[in-house]
């Protein structure tokens, strides 16, 4: 099957800190630049029609770092929220958090992902997912509990069934994940949903990941064939 236009894309926004040391500055100034490759990937998205659109802001081991620099990236998604919310909300995009319940979240921070997610939840143009205190294998466990307090039967847990049980149910696997700095890891992303997902992983560290190569990727990904397992029509043809 040729691939047309990705319907959920996910970034891992990779290389914050190597960009910023490679440049002689602090992590947290990588962090601070990153900011502009953030809203150059959610503005491309909304232009070129992405429905669905997931960056992976902070994992559950994100909580690993250095205090003062979990401190500062919580300070700077709380100061994004509130700086591009209107445009974000003017551009029919919802909002949504996927994890973000942790007690070491800032309490003022905690209501402002509540009040962006009510805001926009009417909106329809676009989906956009912030992967914030995220984990893919928690994400699980939870929807497995879930399950279990339900009383749900062995033979009755089926992969729609445990899909079910997921925060956001209705989101759509997802088709592309992009990867910068070149790293080749999964890093507990959204591991149910990218099950066959095509991955790229550009070289480029995320502050320097802008539209133009955004849009490369979606390219390669229209010259993709997806198989899910199976043979494309060509391939069939080979084996006969």
């Amino acid at each position: 099957m040729v691939a047309v236009l990705p319907r959920h894309v996910a970034c891992v926004m990779d290389g914050n800190g190597r960009w910023a040391e490679r440049k002689g500055l602090t992590r947290t100034e990588g962090h601070r630049v990153a900011e502009g490759s953030v809203i150059d990937v959610i503005e491309t998205s909304h232009a070129c029609g992405v429905e669905w659109l997931t960056l992976y802001a902070f994992s559950t081991e994100n909580w690993t770092r250095p205090d003062d620099e979990v401190a500062f990236l919580m300070r700077l998604v709380q100061r994004t929220l509130r700086k591009h919310a209107p445009s974000l909300h003017l551009r029919g995009i919802r909002c949504r958090f996927l994890g973000g319940d942790d007690r070491r979240i800032p309490s003022s921070l905690a209501r402002d992902i509540a009040e962006i997610v009510e805001l926009t939840s009417g909106n329809t143009r676009m989906t956009l997912t912030v992967a914030f205190d995220h984990g893919g294998r928690d994400a699980i466990v939870r929807a497995a509990r879930a399950l279990v307090r339900d009383g749900v039967p062995e033979e009755a847990v089926t992969e729609e069934a445990l899909a079910a049980k997921f925060q956001y149910p209705d989101t759509p696997d997802v088709d592309l994940v992009i990867r910068t700095s070149g790293e080749q890891r999964v890093s507990n992303f959204m591991l149910w949903q990218v099950a066959y997902a095509e991955w790229m992983f550009p070289p480029t560290l995320w502050p320097d990941f802008r539209a133009a190569e955004y849009r490369a990727c979606l390219e390669e990904y229209r010259r993709r064939k997806r198989r899910y397992g199976g043979l494309g029509r060509f391939d069939a043809m080979e084996m006969i």
